[in-house]
């Protein structure tokens, strides 16, 4: 079912019980008006006979046995009128029934006669009763014609309300219908914002929503193209080598056979560090969450990441922890911390020669700060932009590039801040990331 049906038969509905409810009040009530004015019609009518009685000649002039002339009061057609004396002797009557009307109680009364229901008022006047009335039939009857002439405005009236609730919703939902021609014109594999002009205040934030789902899949689809082209550039060379390694040993013997295959080896191992490095930078930049339910202190992701750095050779590792290590937790999923500090002790072992490197834990207000010092000869001013870049070395470098871009990626990802101070006698680099306190 369309939007546009399903909204017309809401708004349909509203408008039909609506309308019924308020024709019936309205019919209702003019019912009884028209009930009442009836009434008064045989009010009138009587006090009219009434009028007209006083201008007649007095009946004793006559005789005892004088009657009246029913032609003489006027009476509307369709309105029966009887006039009695008080002792019941009818005067006169338009009545062509055999049945004589009950006139002994003065005011309205229902009444029926010869099987008929008529509608009576009785009026004494001087010696006389007058009794005028009408058919409920009749009565019925005229109620009828004027409550259906009535009824025919009110509905065609909500045929046309409907007609324009059907109209009105249709252009209503005509920017609806624009964004759905925009969608389905689109290309397939298009991620650009969606262009719609004109829309109202409404549809914005549809239309906003719509651009940031866009985005993303054009980010995720951006990761993914990024990480099939480092993967092909990257491994390119690691398998030439372990292919070329691996004729050489066929080829050969004795120590050239065992040189090829360890040069085989040692390309193997590089691929698979450059594998690793690369599928943890897709999952950070990615959607995957790495929270584990587990809390860390600072003190802990420290020992951990010492623990894990250098492949197990971390004897060059001096730590540095305040007492309060313990008591601070990081406001980010353990994992990350720990392969961002690692990556940094890995990197400062890397090119810091035979010396040691220095790990610090900082405390401050909201953040835990982790700074890696090597005794290394430091990096040039002009190279520092570029630390970060993925596959980016710095001269003879033995590593894949892409340990400090996944450190970069992490602080992102966890609203920290990586920052790079380099010196004659080597380079600091700051990591700080979220803190919160307590368990």
């Amino acid at each position: 079912m369309s939007l546009r049906v399903r909204l017309s038969l809401i708004l349909g509905s509203a408008f039909i019980i609506i309308w019924v409810l308020a024709a019936a009040w309205m019919l209702r009530d003019l019912r009884q008006q028209m009930m009442f004015s009836l009434d008064q019609r045989l009010v009138a009518s009587a006090r009219m006979v009434a009028g007209l009685i006083d201008q007649l000649p007095p009946l004793t002039a006559k005789g005892e046995e004088a009657h009246f002339s029913a032609d003489q009061f006027s009476v509307p057609d369709g309105m029966a009128c009887q006039v009695t004396s008080l002792r019941g002797e009818i005067l006169a009557s338009n009545h062509k029934h055999d049945g004589a009307m009950d006139d002994q109680q003065s005011g309205f009364r229902d009444q029926t006669i010869d099987g008929a229901l008529w509608r009576t008022f009785t009026y004494n006047h001087g010696d006389v009763r007058i009794t005028t009335a009408d058919r409920h039939m009749e009565r019925e009857a005229l109620n009828q014609s004027i409550l259906l002439a009535a009824s025919a405005p009110v509905l065609m009236a909500l045929l046309g309300s409907l007609g324009l609730v059907w109209i009105g919703l249709g252009k209503g939902l005509e920017p609806l219908n624009r964004m759905r021609d925009a969608l389905r014109r689109r290309r397939a594999d298009s991620v650009e914002p969606l262009q719609v002009s004109g829309l109202p205040s409404e549809l914005q934030p549809l239309l906003e929503t719509q651009n940031q789902l866009f985005l993303r899949i054009g980010q995720a689809l951006e990761r993914e193209r990024r990480l099939t082209d480092d993967a092909a550039h990257e491994l390119r060379s690691p398998l030439t080598a372990i292919k070329t390694h691996l004729q050489v040993a066929r080829m050969t013997d004795g120590a050239v056979r065992e040189q090829a295959l360890e040069h085989a080896e040692q390309g193997a191992d590089r691929m698979h560090r450059t594998l690793e490095q690369l599928l943890m930078l897709a999952r950070v930049e990615g959607s995957l969450s790495f929270e584990d339910g587990v809390q860390c202190s600072a003190e802990q992701v420290a020992r951990q990441a010492v623990q894990d750095a250098g492949g197990g050779d971390n004897r060059r590792i001096v730590l540095r922890l305040p007492e309060e290590a313990t008591q601070i937790y990081l406001g980010m999923p353990a994992p990350l911390a720990v392969a961002a500090l690692r990556n940094l002790l890995d990197n400062a072992l890397r090119h810091g020669g035979d010396r040691e490197v220095e790990l610090e834990v900082q405390m401050a207000a909201g953040q835990v700060g982790f700074m890696v010092r090597d005794h290394g000869p430091g990096i040039a001013e002009g190279d520092l932009q570029h630390l970060t870049e993925r596959f980016w070395r710095h001269g003879q470098s033995g590593g894949c590039g892409l340990g400090l871009a996944i450190v970069q990626a992490i602080v992102q990802r966890c609203a920290g801040s990586l920052k790079f101070d380099s010196r004659s006698d080597g380079l600091r680099v700051l990591l700080q990331v979220p803190a919160r306190s307590g368990h």
